[in-house]
């Protein structure tokens, strides 16, 4: 993987997880590097699932896969603020 690559989904990331954090109620106490491990971890959720469905597209960006992106790091999200910890006093 070249230097591109790892800046292409380090980008992809934040945007997915931004986007997952937008759209789920409620408000999320994460960082930025959190956000966007939400993202890259959403993104290979939803590939997941896409791809019990249908194989995947190869050598080109396909929008369904922007939405299943997003919709995994939905789930994601949902399940990290379900069982996180809670802050210990």
């Amino acid at each position: 993987m070249t230097i591109t690559g790892v800046l292409t989904w380090i980008v992809f990331g934040i945007v997915i997880g931004a986007i997952a954090r937008f759209l789920m109620p409620g408000r999320q106490e994460m960082s930025l590097l959190m956000t966007m491990a939400l993202g890259i971890i959403g993104s290979f959720v939803g590939g997941a699932i896409a791809s019990l469905f249908s194989p995947a597209p190869q050598g080109f960006v396909h929008p369904s896969g922007w939405i299943m992106s997003v919709l995994g790091a939905l789930i994601v999200l949902f399940l990290y603020s379900r069982f996180k910890m809670a802050p210990r006093h």
